[in-house]
């Protein structure tokens, strides 16, 4: 016994002495090229909060998302992001860093998400960005940006939100956006700089999708009557970068910081100011409205020829030719956009974008689609199929007056054919009342006999109180209703008094 309780020890000491040593199924082993501290899962690499003052030299190449927030970084060496092939997101929010240079980015081709918050940056050059053409999401707020390239967002055509909040830029080039193209952009934040010279027709001239995600809040801007009334507008039409901060939009009235006043609070300051200032400013949107079912085309209507068009969905897809990718809209070579079978998915604004070397700068048309659905027609009314049903019922119901036995009639029959079969009846309330009338209506002097019943009428006498006087009638026994001549009238005080009330009751 003791020789079998040895062979299994023996048995199963390779496989913990395997085991500690990482085999598969046992302990699990360390990731592959994981930087020291840092946290490693599937695609994830996080060196967030460990005080880094360089980026660690070995970085994992399946790394999607790296996160090197929250350190010391203070320089990034060109080319380092080159074993990160599969790099989406870069996260570099909170460090020290002062200056970007040329190269930090080549090897980012597939990134889509850079942010940059939070550091110390004081410029950006004109290569400082370059690589990252498919960037989407770039965040620059809480920066000492105080100058930006005329070319610095070059290149970043996909891009769709910018964030440059919180800086020191005292001014923005609308123009071309320093490089950047509008037809991804929806989101420009500006808000908290030191902007205090904007051109009112340049921004009236953005495209809308872009004018609902612009902020320019707290901002020094000018108190010009011009930009009270852009901005004014784009508060009626409830553009949410301006109605959600509506009370930080401040400007300046003398050019001081000391007088600064509320936009769309003191309206006294901007008393004299003039509407037809921002006559033309804006281009007012086509309003178009298509049933259902029907075809659609749209023309992009510029101040000169334009070389280049697109389109932006309502859907905020961006159409060139051929078109959309479900293929339910077509744009045309000369630029116009053609919807052969309208439905509910193409109602909302369509923006054209037009550019040219002829044109001042990039243009814009606006279309504000409303779909409805098709009224069916009403039926045709049938007069002559009216009239004939109308006389029928009419001549139905008048041989129904004719030939169908009254009431009284259906009693009698009824009491004829079941004579075999008699009930107890008791008199109805309106048989006692008349014979209790008749009773109570026949003069003292006279003895008290029974109602008769070949009674055509009675005369209800009411209680002496209630006549006061008044002419009432007497009970006729046999009054004729065609013969009034032996109606007798007598006076309320010679009447007995009668518990019944004033009334012609038929017997």
């Amino acid at each position: 016994m003791a020789w079998l309780v040895l062979l299994g020890a023996l048995l199963c000491m390779p496989r913990v002495g395997v085991g500690s040593l990482g085999s598969e199924g046992f302990l699990p082993s360390a990731p592959h090229n994981c930087p020291y501290r840092c946290v490693c899962a599937a695609d994830l690499l996080s060196c967030a909060g460990l005080g880094l003052q360089d980026v660690p030299a070995a970085l994992p190449a399946a790394a999607a998302d790296l996160d090197l927030s929250h350190n010391a970084l203070q320089r990034l060496r060109p080319g380092w992001l080159a074993p990160l092939s599969r790099l989406r997101a870069l996260r570099l929010g909170h460090n020290e860093l002062v200056v970007l240079g040329q190269g930090v980015f080549t090897n980012a081709s597939g990134l889509r998400l850079l942010d940059l918050s939070s550091n110390a940056l004081r410029a950006l050059g004109r290569h400082d960005l370059e690589g990252l053409g498919a960037l989407e999401r770039l965040l620059l707020f809480n920066n000492r940006l105080a100058h930006l390239d005329e070319h610095a967002f070059h290149g970043l055509g996909a891009l769709s939100r910018l964030y440059l909040g919180c800086n020191e830029l005292s001014s923005f080039s609308f123009d071309h956006l320093h490089g950047l193209g509008t037809t991804h952009l929806r989101t420009l934040d500006l808000s908290s700089n030191r902007l205090g010279r904007i051109p009112v027709p340049d921004l009236a001239a953005l495209p809308a999708f872009l004018k609902n995600g612009l902020y320019l809040h707290n901002n020094p801007l000018p108190c010009d009557c011009r930009l009270y009334h852009l901005l004014q507008r784009w508060h009626q039409r409830g553009l949410s970068a301006v109605s959600d901060f509506a009370r930080e939009y401040m400007c300046l009235a003398f050019k001081v910081p000391t007088s600064r006043v509320r936009f769309f609070e003191h309206s006294r300051v901007f008393e004299n100011c003039s509407a037809a200032l921002a006559q033309g400013l804006e281009q007012p949107e086509v309003q178009l409205h298509v049933q259902m079912g029907r075809s659609l085309r749209l023309h992009c209507n510029t101040s000169a020829p334009a070389v280049r068009i697109a389109w932006v969905s309502p859907q905020h897809e961006l159409l060139v030719a051929p078109g959309s990718r479900d293929g339910s809209i077509a744009v045309l070579a000369d630029g116009s956009l053609a919807i052969s079978n309208v439905q509910p998915q193409h109602e909302g604004v369509f923006v054209c974008l037009a550019a040219g070397p002829r044109l001042h700068h990039n243009q814009t048309h606006e279309y504000n689609v409303s779909v409805h659905f098709p009224h069916p027609e009403p039926e045709a009314f049938n007069t002559g199929f009216t009239t004939l049903l109308g006389c029928a019922v009419g001549l139905v119901l008048v041989l129904l007056y004719l030939f169908a036995p009254p009431c009284p009639g259906c009693r009698r029959c009824y009491r004829r054919t079941c004579h075999c079969r008699r009930w107890p009846r008791a008199p109805s309330p309106l048989q006692e009342l008349s014979a209790q009338s008749s009773v109570l209506s026949t003069p003292p002097d006279v003895p008290s006999r029974k109602a008769s019943v070949h009674k055509h009428v009675v005369f209800l006498e009411p209680g002496r109180r209630g006549l006061n006087g008044r002419v009432q009638l007497a009970g006729a026994e046999d009054f004729d209703l065609y013969n009034p001549v032996g109606l007798r009238l007598k006076a309320g005080s010679e009447s007995a008094s009668s518990t019944g009330s004033e009334g012609l009751v038929m017997t």
